[in-house]
This record gives structure tokens, sequence and C-alpha cells, in this order.
């Protein structure tokens, strides 16, 4: 059994087939990790997410901001972008049951066996291992419950920008989602910077990416992120040295559709067919 990890999909269903074709991806041996932004920008969102939830136990995702936004479109509580594609998915039959399923998976995953961790976006540098699951965990069952429809107005922000422990309720749960879907850039008191987006070596003097932290506590946990998807054109370079794995490639820009073979580290890719506009 080999388990794989695959960067942001958004839509890219045809780039996906080949990909599972490219790793001869066996359903009933093998398993998948989504790292967030399966669906939106692509053309066949729905496709992607049916099939993720098609594997069953056999596939594990982690939320990402674009999963988290159309949960808020289809509650009312923020404007469709111009950009969205997720439209088919809220004309679908099965609208009700992918609603669910979405607010059901992770923030945050970590397998012991492989010693492999995986997050949408990034782990802010104060946070351990332990920390950082167990703040997944009880913001991943806000978000599975009642309460979830009542944060939802309070989702979107950038404040606060730096973790206490001391923060409760919705800057608690606030943070968390930042954390795990938005962050790229700390500065040197790990407060996060969302206006920054570029590739590393882009930014401003006073900031560093989220993983190049020196006394990160996580530095010797194997972190799998998507989100970022010119984190690998900069001029950093040393993923491995810092135990983190960027498998954004930016297939939706026109890049490519990447896979992570965890137990030996290899890296699968497929050209990207979508229409450069």
């Amino acid at each position: 059994m080999s388990i794989y990890a695959i960067g942001d999909i958004q839509g890219c269903y045809i780039e996906l087939l080949e990909l599972l074709n490219e790793i001869n991806f066996d359903e009933r041996n093998d398993q998948l990790w989504f790292a967030g932004d399966i669906i939106n920008r692509g053309a066949m969102s729905l496709d992607c997410i049916e099939f993720a939830m098609s594997l069953g136990k056999n596939a594990t995702t982690v939320l990402g901001n674009h999963d988290l936004h159309m949960l808020a479109v289809v509650a009312g509580m923020r404007p469709q972008h111009r950009k969205d594609t997720f439209e088919e998915i809220i004309k679908s039959e099965h609208a009700d049951q992918i609603y669910s399923w979405l607010r059901r998976q992770h923030l945050m995953v970590h397998d012991k066996e492989t010693g492999f961790a995986m997050v949408h976006a990034g782990l802010p540098p104060q946070w351990s291992l332990g920390q950082a699951l167990e703040l997944a965990r009880e913001t991943r069952a806000m978000i599975n419950s009642d309460e979830f429809e009542d944060f939802l107005p309070e989702m979107y922000g950038n404040e606060p920008e730096s973790w206490s422990d001391n923060l409760q309720d919705i800057s608690r749960h606030r943070f968390v989602i930042n954390a795990f879907t938005r962050m790229r850039y700390i500065d040197n008191n790990c407060a996060m910077n969302f206006s920054e987006k570029g590739a590393p070596g882009s930014q401003g003097e006073t900031l560093i990416p989220w993983f190049s932290h020196p006394d990160r506590k996580t530095k010797d946990t194997k972190i799998i992120f998507g989100h970022w998807s010119t984190v690998t054109l900069g001029n950093f370079k040393n993923f491995d040295e810092l135990n983190v794995y960027p498998l954004d490639t930016g297939c939706i820009w026109g890049g490519e559709l990447t896979a992570l073979r965890l137990e030996d580290q290899k890296l699968f890719s497929v050209p990207s067919r979508q229409v450069k506009s």
C-alpha cells in the first residue's frame, strides 16, 4: 500500500485522472491525501469533489480556503466571486451531501507511521505538533456543528494576526482557520501577514515564510502543504532541510498537478491542461 499526497486540484479533473494514471493508483490498496482546494477556479469542480467522496476511507482531505469560501457562499454569508466555478456543485442534486461531507473534513492530519502531517497552508512556528492537532480538532468540531452557521459571518478577517493561548471563541477559531488555510508569511514576532503572496524573495524585508522560522516547534515533523503556488519559484530551495513538502505547483495557472509518495518522498507531476487566459 502507498499513500500519495496531491496538491491543490482546483477543479482540474482531467489532470487528476492523468496523475492517478501516472502513479498507477489502485484504490483497493492505495490511499490519497488531498491538500485542500479540491474545488474552484477549474471547470470540473463537481467531478473532483465527487471523486474524492467516492473513495471513502481511502481518501483523507484537509479543507482549503476555496472549500470554506464555497460553504460561506452557500450559507449566504459571502457573494460569489467572478472567477468562482462551483455553480455546478450548488445546482447538483447531491449538493446537500457535498456540503455535509466538506464540513466533516480535517484542518490537519498526521500519520504516526510515516511521520507526515498535512495542512492546506501553514503552521504558526510557536505551535507544537500536539497543540496544532488539538486546535485542528477543536475548530473542526465547530465547523461540523450548529455553531458553524453563527461563526460564518465572523470567519473572514485578518485579526488576530498573532497567536495567544488566551484567544477564545470567534477570535480563536478565526486565527486557527487563517493559519491552516491562508498563511504564507510571518514577521519576526510570528504575526501572520496576508498581503504578501509572491514567491519567497519577493516579500518585504521584515517577513519570512512560515516554515523558515528558526524556532519552529514542528521542524522535526514532515509537513505537506499546498495553497502557495509560487513558493517553489522563488529563491528558497532547501525545503527538504526544513522537512516541508510544498505540493501546489499551480495546475490551475498552467503549471503542473503534483503528487508525493510518502514512503520514499518521490514526486510525480503531470502538466496542466488549462487554457491560459
